[in-house]
């Protein structure tokens, strides 16, 4: 099959399965995945063209809502910090797809930006997780609801017996950062916030996927639509691939949901372990890419 926007010919299969094995194994770990399938669509597909980030976004767009709503029937999405996520970054994807249009269309700096923002997470994540007392491990979750109070100040949750503290700035801040790079990436951001959220201010992922997956899926709406005005006002290929990003995103239809269903039997230690990981594959694979072609 042909995609005349990617440029590129493969069998709908590909995208569709890989798509889903990727939404399966992350979405345990509260992230659609989007962040490994730009380097799937580049590595694996072959595409050189400034469609990816677009495509990406499509695929988010799909794949998102179905683990936020096995989330929410589950007791685990919560509202205000996923209100709190969104605001700040729908802003910074806007001011990132501009970003990316103007000075990273180059796939090779493109592979280096995405090198050194997966390892700068995935070292982040690191150090707090080698730094961390020894305490009870978080049990896996039944049935227990998320308890959450909130103010313009801070966001308190109580979430099977224990209380944690989440300052509001910072995190409104933070998520603007991040929208910026999730926007230059196609990612939407969350794939960044998740692993702050839990090594940063010491959230279990239980509380956090749901809402980092819903804050990925309207910053990925901002994405496309960013993208789009974009492509029509400076005519280049920085639009998304529609066949490509409805291939991948039904494809992570299926593996979100699956993996928000699993979620609740993966002990804590472990969704940590995997998110670190995914991450610091990712990105020493992609940074080494970018480095061994300025040789």
């Amino acid at each position: 099959m042909f995609f005349p926007v990617s440029d590129i010919t493969c069998s709908p299969l590909l995208p569709f399965f890989s798509a889903f094995v990727v939404s399966l194994c992350c979405s345990v770990g509260g992230v659609s995945g989007g962040f490994l399938l730009v380097p799937f669509q580049i590595s694996i597909l072959g595409i050189t063209q400034p469609c990816v980030s677009a495509t990406n976004h499509v695929f988010n767009l799909l794949a998102c809502p179905s683990g936020i709503y096995r989330f929410w029937r589950e007791g685990r999405f919560v509202w205000p910090l996923a209100l709190l996520l969104i605001i700040g970054t729908m802003p910074g994807v806007f001011l990132g797809a501009w970003v990316k249009t103007r000075f990273l269309q180059d796939i090779l700096h493109f592979s280096l930006f995405v090198g050194f923002v997966l390892l700068f997470i995935a070292l982040r994540m690191l150090l707090a997780f080698l730094k961390e007392k020894r305490k009870a491990e978080i049990g896996k979750p039944t049935s227990a609801h998320v308890i959450c109070q909130s103010s313009l100040s801070a966001l308190d949750f109580t979430f099977q017996g224990v209380q944690y503290h989440l300052p509001c700035l910072p995190v409104f801040v933070l998520s603007l950062i991040v929208g910026v790079i999730g926007g230059i990436y196609g990612i939407g951001g969350g794939a960044i916030m998740g692993p702050f959220l839990v090594a940063g201010f010491g959230l279990p992922v239980y509380i956090t996927a749901g809402s980092t997956l819903c804050a990925t899926f309207v910053a990925s709406f901002t994405g496309v639509a960013s993208y789009l005005w974009l492509a029509a006002i400076s005519q280049s290929a920085v639009g998304p691939d529609w066949t490509l990003g409805l291939l991948m995103g039904l494809g992570g239809v299926l593996g979100t949901y699956c993996g928000a269903r699993l979620q609740r039997f993966v002990p804590h230690k472990l969704l940590k372990a995997l998110l670190l990981g995914i991450l610091l594959y990712a990105g020493c694979y992609y940074l080494v890419k970018g480095l061994l072609a300025l040789v």
